[in-house]
């Protein structure tokens, strides 16, 4: 088991470490990225990437707090949800209404790893391997789609 301050320690040694090996890549539109906090340029939209001692996730969160507005955006998710699989080159688990870290409500579009932990280095490799590919295929979503949610903004 870790010391609070160790597991800090080994989280943020994996968020360097996968921040290092992605930083040559640059996104869909050849900009450079900050593939870790990547912004989608929408208010309460996220492309999160988490990791804990049981299982990796990788997600498009909406939390607005106006449930209304909320639902326009997934709705616009469903209508481009084709575009979304095919570009991701999977199928990804869709959560209208569920409830965030702070007992806050959001909807959720994801795909999980496990059983993998950020606290063993050689599980490192893994998380790598299923972060890299699916936040460049949402980079590559989001360069086609995010023109769709400009007016929702």
């Amino acid at each position: 088991m870790y010391s609070k301050a160790e597991a800090t320690q080994l989280r943020q040694a994996f968020w360097t470490t996968f921040g290092q090996y992605m930083a040559p890549i640059p996104s869909a539109e050849g900009d450079t990225t900050n593939w870790i906090n990547y912004k989608t340029g929408i208010k309460h939209l996220y492309f999160r990437m988490q990791a804990d001692n049981r299982r990796a996730k990788i997600a498009i969160e909406l939390n607005h707090p106006d449930v209304g507005i909320r639902e326009l955006f997934w709705e616009q998710f469903l209508e481009l949800r084709t575009l979304l699989h095919e570009t991701l080159g999977e199928t990804w688990v869709w959560e209208a209404d569920s409830i965030d870290a702070q007992g806050l409500p959001l909807s959720c579009i994801y795909q999980e790893l496990s059983p993998v932990n950020i606290f063993n280095r050689d599980d490192w490799p893994k998380l790598i391997s299923f972060f890299k590919p699916r936040i460049i295929a949402l980079d590559a979503f989001w360069a086609d789609a995010q023109y769709t949610f400009e007016a929702l903004k």
